[in-house]
C-alpha cells in the first residue's frame, strides 16, 4: 500500500487530473438522440409545471398559507435538482463533449446534494405542518406563524448546505491519479469516489451517517406525522369529516411515496442487486421523474390549486 500512494503521489506531482469523462444515460449515439429528446421534454413539463405552480400560489392570496408557502418552496428546489443534473448531460450528449471539469464536477455534486436534501427535509416540514393542522388545530395559528416557517425554511436551507459541502470539500481531499470515467448522468459521490486512488474511508463513513440521517430522519418524521393524523381522523365522529381532513394530505403523500420509493431503491438496494444500469435509472427517477409528476399531483388532486391555477392561466 506504501509502494502504490508513493506512486499516486509521483503521477498526482507530475500531471493532477483535471476532468472527468462522464458515460451518461447510454453509449448508443442511436440512443444517445433518443434520450436526449426524452429528457428534454421531461425537463421543459418540469420547468414549465413548477414554475407554474409557484405563480399560481404567489399571485393568489387564498393560498397564502404554510402548506403553500413550503409547496412553492418545494416546487423551486424541483426546478434546482434537475437543472443541476439534466442541463450538463443534455449539453453533452448535443456537443458530444463528455467530459466534466473536476471543479464542475464538484460544483454539480454540491448542488444536486443540497436539492436533493432540501427535498426530503421540505417533505417532512410539510408533513409536520398537516400534523398541526389536523392534530393541533386551535394551535396552528401559532405553531405555523409565519416567523416560525421562515426559521423552518432557514434551517432547512443551513443543514443541507453544511451537508451538501461536508461530501464536496471531503471530495476536494482526494486524488485522482489517472483519468477516470462516471459510469453515470452526473457527478454522483459513489461513482466518483471509485475513480480515487487515496483512501476514501472517511469519505464512505460520512456518505452513510450523513447521507443517511438526511434521508431517514425526515422519513422518520414524516411516518410519525401521518401515524399521528390516521388516529386523529379515527376518532372524528362527524360523518365527511374524517375524509375531508385527510384529503388535504393526499397530494403530499403520494409525493412522498414517489420520492421515498425512488430514492431507496437507488441507494438502500443490495449490492447483489444494484448495477450501474439499475443505479442510473434509480436516479433519473428521482431527478426528473419524480419533479416532473409532483405538479400534476399537486394540481390534479388539490381543488384550490386547480382553481389557482385556471386563474393564472
Amino acid at each position: 500500500s506504501s509502494v502504490a500512494s508513493r506512486c499516486c503521489r509521483i503521477m498526482e506531482n507530475q500531471s493532477r487530473i483535471s476532468e472527468f469523462f462522464l458515460r451518461g444515460i447510454s453509449e448508443s449515439p442511436e440512443q444517445q438522440q433518443l434520450f436526449f429528446g426524452i429528457f428534454l421534454c421531461m425537463y421543459l413539463v418540469t420547468l414549465t409545471g413548477n414554475m407554474l405552480i409557484i405563480l399560481a400560489i404567489r399571485s393568489d392570496p387564498h393560498l397564502h398559507t404554510p402548506m403553500y408557502f413550503f409547496l412553492a418552496n418545494l416546487s423551486f428546489v424541483d426546478v434546482g435538482l434537475t437543472s443541476s443534473t439534466v442541463t450538463r448531460m443534455l449539453v453533452n450528449v448535443q456537443t458530444q463533449h463528455h467530459t466534466i471539469s473536476f471543479a464542475g464536477c464538484l460544483t454539480q455534486m454540491y448542488f444536486f446534494l443540497m436539492f436533493g436534501d432540501l427535498d426530503s427535509f421540505f417533505l417532512a416540514v410539510m408533513a409536520y405542518d398537516r400534523y398541526v393542522a389536523i392534530c393541533r388545530p386551535l394551535y396552528y395559528p401559532t405553531v405555523m406563524s409565519p416567523q416560525v416557517c421562515a426559521l423552518l425554511l432557514a434551517l432547512c436551507w443551513v443543514l443541507t448546505h453544511v451537508v451538501a459541502l461536508t461530501h464536496t470539500l471531503l471530495m476536494a481531499r482526494l486524488s485522482f491519479c489517472v483519468p477516470g470515467e462516471i459510469a453515470h448522468f452526473f457527478c454522483d459521490i459513489t461513482p466518483v469516489l471509485k475513480l480515487s486512488c487515496s483512501d476514501t474511508h472517511i469519505n464512505r463513513l460520512m456518505v452513510f451517517a450523513l447521507g443517511g440521517t438526511v434521508l431517514i430522519v425526515p422519513f422518520i418524521c414524516i411516518a410519525i406525522s401521518y401515524i399521528h393524523i390516521v388516529l386523529t381522523i379515527l376518532r372524528i365522529q362527524t360523518p365527511g369529516a374524517g375524509g375531508k381532513a385527510f384529503s388535504t394530505c393526499s397530494s403530499h403523500l403520494c409525493v412522498v411515496c414517489v420520492f421515498y420509493g425512488t430514492l431507496f431503491s437507488a441507494y438502500l438496494c443490495p449490492a447483489s442487486v444494484a448495477s450501474e444500469e439499475k443505479d442510473i435509472a434509480a436516479a433519473a427517477m428521482y431527478t426528473v421523474v419524480t419533479p416532473m409528476l409532483n405538479p400534476f399531483i399537486y394540481s390534479l388532486r388539490n381543488k384550490d390549486m386547480k382553481g389557482a391555477l385556471k386563474r393564472l392561466l
